[in-house]
């Protein structure tokens, strides 16, 4: 099961029309177009038939309320004997952004002499989600938790190994054992393969014992960077070249990063000071692959008021020049000529220089090159003894990601004082970065919460691959109302991001797309009453499957997701096998060799009209397929057609017609069409089309019947499906009414 197709087609569809005026033009005379019908049987669609997208003159009014505000710990000493000073007032305290004033709106004290028992709620055990965080377990109530230290121990399993997981666990012990206060509340977190919490904050220290004993090293191997291709202090180990795993390095530290952003995110109700020990074996950033998710990281967890301690596990290492012994020879002279040492404290200067990032940047402290871990335990302590915290609305109102520095004085000469330099501000979509706006995109695909800025509407169809796998085109339709063009030289310019993902029924992913699409329109098109068609589709099993789409347009960020359950069928015991049925308007050329995509026939690819609304100077074009039709017996083969080839297998025996009923009145029919033969041998199935001039047909909405009998097997299927009619335009033009393929009095025949 893989994704078979990415963009297959861009389209501008007319409002209420999905077809191009350009290429009504297109359409095949009668005697290019020889066939007829689809029918959606168990199609999954996404909308009800005949729906259109509102007007865009229908207002809709937003109100949008932003209450932002920075909060930042202050500790205040005395110079001369670091006691904490006590006592002050919001009025002693004066804060600066970037050389400007600002308003302490909001002001607290919080002391943990002060803290009284805690009324805990029953711990967790075992493996939980982070997510139970967010359900406030952690106290009978949040206001209870005043006066507490709240400390977090994080033990990134997947960047340690076994050694470096004992010593911390070991220090961790230490801390329960002898230097846990009773206003402490600690929580502990790990991830190796996922992230998991594995004690609820509590006070409870055998609990705590019980929960670090989970991590005793002997079963986790730790994901160290890789070799980034550099040949310099790299063993010579017989292989021709040195394993470059930069993109590997790259994506592992995005994973840790978010790990630690979730655990931010799940603390943001609570308004005390979190501190985090963030046990890990280095942490490597790669130029400015990882800027994005390092910002989010710090951003979230300055906005949960939370400080990073972190802790490089590994201690203080050797680095002798020639390796150790775990390493063979190394290659060439780089042992000789200084190169190898340099490499080795340039890779661990590296994996050090983000965790001391993260701390700086958060109002935390980094530990490194120790093996005696029992000061980090003692710094949270000391920091969280007493604290003020600041609330002030910023000034500064422009939403451009830049990094705010801070400055905090205090009314007293004696006073020394502690608080985190900065905070980076929010980005509105025009200011972020490249990788930040592909992290918003894909936070939107993994969202329970839909995005319902952007209009989005989707179908899924099916045909028939081979007897375990079929072909699901997927059309999305995006209203132009919905997209901010910006004219150019008489020319209308948009983007689209588009994030599509299909999940089985066990939650794995088993087809993505990810495409950006370009729009320049001729500004007399009128955009705006236009529609968005973008097509795809997937190779999938019979089975059940969840399909979501996320939409954004790149003007202002806004964006649209749609979501659904799709069941792609098991036709192996229908009596008749019957493919989806296409109703289209617009046939674009499409002259792709052995081209996946099952709507390309001889050259022109079907665009499904997803509204199912046609105007009276279109044609409407039928397409759907019947699989494994049953052979007539004791008849003859058909003789073999010119520029059909060889037929294969007996002869059958097929039926089909299409009927348009308008309050339960049969209004008109196509001629019966009957087919003796396969005429798409490699699927063994009979491929019908039918082109019908709409111009017949009075405005209105139609119940249309397709009509499929297996006249040798004694099945059949009459799938139903609504379409509505509209006038024809005004400004249509007259090659419009090109020869149909399909007439009163005519006849046709199945598609070669």
């Amino acid at each position: 099961m893989q994704r078979i197709s990415a963009a297959l087609m861009i389209g501008l569809l007319g409002w209420g029309n999905p077809m191009m005026a350009s290429a009504q033009t297109a359409a095949p005379t009668a005697a290019q177009q020889n066939s007829a019908t689809p029918a959606p049987a168990v199609i999954p669609r996404a909308q009800g038939p005949g729906k259109a997208p509102l007007p865009s003159d229908q207002s809709t009014f937003t109100m949008t309320v932003n209450a932002n505000i920075v909060l930042t710990n202050v500790v205040v000493r005395d110079k001369k004997t670091g006691e904490l000073i006590t006592g002050l007032k919001a009025g002693d305290f004066h804060i600066v952004e970037d050389k400007r004033p600002q308003t302490i709106a909001s002001f607290d004290y919080q002391n943990v002499d002060e803290a009284a028992a805690l009324a805990e709620k029953t711990t967790t055990t075992g493996k939980a989600s982070i997510a139970d965080l967010l359900e406030n377990n952690f106290a009978a109530s949040p206001a209870q938790l005043r006066d507490h230290r709240l400390i977090v121990i994080f033990f990134d399993l997947s960047s340690m190994q076994d050694e470096d997981i004992d010593r911390a666990v070991d220090a961790a012990d230490d801390y329960v054992n002898k230097q846990m206060q009773p206003a402490d509340l600690v929580a502990l977190v790990s991830m190796s393969t996922g992230l998991s919490m594995d004690q609820d904050f509590t006070s409870n220290k055998d609990a705590l014992l019980r929960g670090l004993a989970k991590y005793n090293g002997t079963d986790e191997t730790g994901f160290a960077n890789g070799g980034t291709g550099t040949t310099d202090g790299t063993s010579d180990d017989t292989t021709a070249f040195a394993a470059d795993d930069t993109e590997y390095n790259s994506l592992n530290t995005d994973r840790e990063l978010l790990a630690i952003r979730a655990i931010s995110k799940a603390l943001e109700r609570v308004d005390q000071r979190k501190s985090m020990l963030y046990f890990s074996g280095g942490l490597t950033r790669n130029g400015i692959e990882n800027q994005a998710s390092l910002r989010a990281a710090t951003n979230e967890a300055a906005k949960a008021n939370l400080a990073i301690y972190s802790v490089d596990s590994r201690g203080l290492q050797a680095l002798p020049p020639v390796g150790d012994a775990s390493k063979g020879s190394l290659r060439g002279n780089s042992a000789y000529s200084g190169s190898a040492v340099t490499a080795q404290f340039k890779a661990n200067f590296a994996s050090q220089e983000t965790l001391a990032t993260l701390s700086s940047d958060t109002g935390g402290k980094a530990f490194f090159d120790s093996n005696d871990f029992g000061p980090a335990f003692q710094q949270v302590q000391h920091d969280t003894e007493a604290y003020y915290i600041l609330g002030f609305h910023s000034t500064n109102q422009a939403r451009d990601g830049a990094f705010r520095h801070l400055t905090i004085t205090v009314d007293r000469n004696d006073a020394k004082i502690e608080y985190r330099p900065g905070y980076f501000a929010p980005a509105d979509f025009q200011h972020q970065k490249t990788e930040d706006r592909e992290l918003a995109l894909t936070e939107q695909m993994r969202s329970d919460s839909p995005a319902t800025d952007v209009a989005v509407y989707l179908q899924a169809l099916y045909f028939r691959q081979n007897d375990s796998l079929f072909y699901i085109p997927i059309s999305l339709i995006v209203p132009g109302s919905q997209i901010p063009f910006t004219s150019k030289s008489n020319t209308d310019k948009a983007s689209i991001d588009i994030l599509g993902k299909v999940k089985n029924s066990q939650g794995i992913t088993v087809g993505n797309v990810r495409d950006t699409v370009k729009l320049a329109l001729d500004a007399s098109q009128q955009v705006q009453r236009k529609n968005i068609q973008y097509s795809t589709g997937f190779s999938l099993a019979p089975g059940k499957y969840h399909l979501k789409f996320v939409v954004r347009e790149n003007q202002s960020g806004n964006m649209g997701s749609f979501e659904t359950d799709i069941q792609v069928p098991d036709l192996k015991k229908v009596p008749l096998k019957l493919s989806s049925v296409v109703l289209a308007s617009q046939r674009t050329p499409n002259t792709v060799k052995d081209s996946p995509n099952l709507l390309v026939r001889d050259g022109l690819e079907w665009v499904p009209n997803v509204a199912h609304v046609f105007r009276q100077d279109q044609h409407l074009y039928f397409l759907y397929e019947v699989y494994d039709p049953t052979k007539q017996k004791g008849a003859a083969d058909p003789a073999v057609s010119p520029g059909l080839g060889r037929r294969e297998g007996g002869p059958v025996h097929l039926l089909t017609s299409i009927e348009f009923l308008s309050g339960g009145t049969k209004v008109f029919e196509t001629p019966l069409v009957t087919a003796d033969a396969i005429n798409v041998p490699d699927r063994n199935a009979v491929a019908f089309q039918f082109d019908v001039p709409l111009s017949q047909l009075k405005t209105g909405t139609y119940t249309c019947q397709v009509n499929v009998i297996d006249d040798a097997g004694g099945s059949f299927s009459f799938p139903r499906m609504a379409l509505k009619v509209t006038a024809a335009a005004v400004t249509a033009a007259p090659a419009v009414t090109a020869a149909p393929a399909v007439t009163p009095g005519a006849s046709a025949a199945p598609a070669p």
